[in-house]
C-alpha cells in the first residue's frame, strides 16, 4: 500500500514539473534572457505586441536580451529643439551648400556684430581688386590696429598675396585696413563697397562700417547672411584654396596659422572664419562636405563655438541623410504618395462637378 502511495506521489510531482516547464520553455524561445519562474501577461495589464512574452520572476518584469531586434543609435535624428538646448549661440543656421536649403535655424534673421566674419567680403574683394604681387603700402592707421594682427610695419611695402592670407587665416586687422585703403583710398569708402557686395550676392541685412569687423555702430550681419555671403565666396577657387589652409609663410618668412580650428577639428572642414569681439561674442562661418553632401554653417554670439559647431555639423549631416531617405521612399513604385497621386487623379475635383451641374 505504501509503495502504490509513493509511485502516485511521484507521478503527481512529475506531471506538476512538466506543466511548469513548458511556458518556461516557451519563453526561452522567444528570445528572453535570464531564469523565468512563469510566464503570464504584463502585470500592468496592458496589452502586449503580438508575438512577444512578457516575463515576470521574483516579482520583476524581465527585460529581453541584446540578441532582440533594436534601432541603432546612429540612425536617431536630434530634433531641432533638442539642438537649441545644446548650443549656446544667440543665433545659428544649417544650410544645404549645392541647393540653398535651410537644414536647421535658430533667429538666422537676427541682425547683431559680426566681429571678423565679415572679413571673407574683405578677402574676397581683394583676390579680385588686387594681383598677387601687387604692393600695399601701410599707413599709419594700419598699423596702429588692434589685435588681431601680424604687426605690418609703418610706411613699409607688402605683396597683396601675404596681406590677403593674413586676412584670410590670422584674421589681421592691419591687413585688413592696409587692403581697403589701398583699394578705396580709406576704410570707410571700402566699407560701402564692402556693404554693396553683400547685396549683390543675395545678403540684404548685411551692413558694413569697417574692413576688420571691430564693433562699429550700425554695422550688422546675420548668419543667414553669413551663411549665403560664405557659400559664394567659395565658388571663387582662390579664396577656396586660401581659406582652406592651416598655415603657410610669407614672402618675408612669417608663418600664418588659420584661426579656423575646425580645418583639424571636424570631419569634412573646408574653410571658414571665426571672429569674436566683446560686443558680437564668438562668430563663425563655414563649409563642410562628406561625400557627396556639403553644408555651410553660421552662428553669432557663442559662448562655446566649437562645441556649437560639432553639434550643428553633425545634424545638418544628420538631416541631409534623413532627406535623401524620405526622398527615396516617396519615389518607390509602392509608396503612399503614388497611391495618393492616382486616388486624387481618378475622383472628379470639386471644379469639374461645379463644371458638369452648370451643363446640365
Amino acid at each position: 500500500m505504501k509503495t502504490k502511495y509513493y509511485f502516485f506521489r511521484m507521478l503527481i510531482i512529475s506531471s506538476l514539473a512538466a506543466l511548469l516547464a513548458f511556458p518556461a520553455g516557451l519563453c526561452f524561445a522567444k528570445g528572453w534572457s535570464a531564469p523565468l519562474d512563469t510566464c503570464h501577461k504584463h502585470p500592468s495589464g496592458k496589452k502586449q505586441k503580438k508575438n512577444t512574452v512578457s516575463i515576470v520572476s521574483g516579482g520583476r518584469c524581465l527585460v529581453p536580451s541584446k540578441s532582440t531586434k533594436r534601432r541603432p543609435k546612429s540612425s536617431r535624428i536630434v530634433s531641432a529643439s533638442r539642438i537649441n538646448k545644446k548650443i549656446s549661440s544667440r543665433s545659428a543656421i544649417v544650410m544645404d551648400a549645392h541647393t540653398g536649403r535651410v537644414l536647421y535655424s535658430q533667429a538666422p534673421d537676427r541682425p547683431a556684430q559680426p566681429a571678423s566674419t565679415i572679413k571673407i567680403l574683405t578677402g574676397l574683394i581683394s583676390i579680385r581688386a588686387l594681383r598677387d604681387k601687387e604692393k600695399v603700402k601701410v599707413s599709419k592707421k594700419a598699423a596702429g590696429m588692434p589685435r588681431s594682427k601680424i604687426y605690418l610695419e609703418r610706411g613699409k611695402s607688402y605683396v597683396a598675396d601675404d596681406l590677403i592670407n593674413a586676412v584670410l587665416l590670422s584674421s589681421a586687422n592691419d591687413a585688413s585696413v592696409a587692403l581697403a585703403e589701398k583699394i578705396a583710398g580709406s576704410e570707410k569708402a571700402f566699407a560701402k563697397i564692402m556693404t554693396y557686395k553683400a547685396k549683390e550676392l543675395g545678403a540684404n541685412r548685411t551692413i558694413c562700417k569697417t574692413a576688420s569687423g571691430l564693433t562699429s555702430r550700425g554695422q550688422q550681419s546675420t548668419v543667414r547672411d553669413l551663411a549665403v555671403i560664405f557659400n559664394k565666396a567659395m565658388e571663387d577657387e582662390e579664396f577656396a584654396r586660401r581659406i582652406g589652409k592651416t598655415k603657410i609663410r610669407t614672402r618675408y618668412g612669417k608663418l600664418l596659422r588659420n584661426h579656423n580650428k575646425a580645418m583639424w577639428r571636424i570631419k569634412g572642414a573646408e574653410g571658414g572664419k571665426t571672429g569674436y569681439t566683446r560686443a558680437a561674442r564668438q562668430t563663425y562661418v563655414g563649409q563642410f562636405s562628406r561625400g557627396k553632401d556639403a553644408i555651410v554653417v553660421a552662428i553669432m554670439g557663442s559662448e562655446t563655438m566649437w562645441d556649437d559647431i560639432h553639434h550643428l555639423v553633425k545634424h545638418g549631416f544628420a538631416r541631409k541623410q534623413q532627406i535623401r531617405l524620405a526622398s527615396l521612399a516617396s519615389a518607390s513604385p509602392g509608396s503612399n504618395s503614388n497611391s495618393t497621386r492616382f486616388s486624387s487623379s481618378s475622383q472628379p475635383s470639386v471644379l469639374d462637378s461645379s463644371k458638369k451641374k452648370a451643363k446640365l
